[in-house]
């Protein structure tokens, strides 16, 4: 599945999949090093924790903690906002998030593939989005 080296997009499943030691974490944990999220799913990501009982200040040091391992946050500008937009048309009928568009549209910009635990994603057609399931 993961192949070192390639800078890998990570959608908020995949980094749960990782921190909850999920099917698939073993792939996440590979593509770790250089691989990056954008802020909307990072913050996806903190609002699960969240919601499964973890404190604000249990939750503070895990985007430093992310860092030190070599994931990067890319902030979600203009040019995602677009991308994510013309996404909707070929997603609606999957029923994605904004989040999940914003996943993709990140992934799509950096020319990068995107590293998912949603299976309904496999279908998505993009010129230039390659999606890898993590399970």
């Amino acid at each position: 599945m993961s192949q070192r080296g390639v800078n890998r997009v990570l959608d908020a499943s995949a980094l749960l999949a990782w921190l909850r030691d999920e099917p698939g974490a073993e792939y996440v944990e590979r593509a770790l090093d250089g691989a990056r999220i954008s802020a909307v799913n990072l913050s996806e990501v903190l609002q699960k924790s969240l919601a499964a009982g973890l404190t604000p200040a249990e939750t503070s040091p895990l985007p430093e903690d992310l860092s030190t391992l070599g994931l990067s946050v890319v902030d979600f500008r203009t040019r995602e906002a677009g991308v994510a937009a013309e996404l909707w048309s070929v997603t609606r009928s999957l029923g994605l998030s904004l989040a999940d568009r914003a996943c993709l549209a990140t992934a799509i910009c950096l020319n990068s593939p995107v590293m998912t635990a949603d299976r309904g994603w496999e279908g998505i057609e993009w010129e230039g989005l390659s999606v890898e399931l993590i399970r």
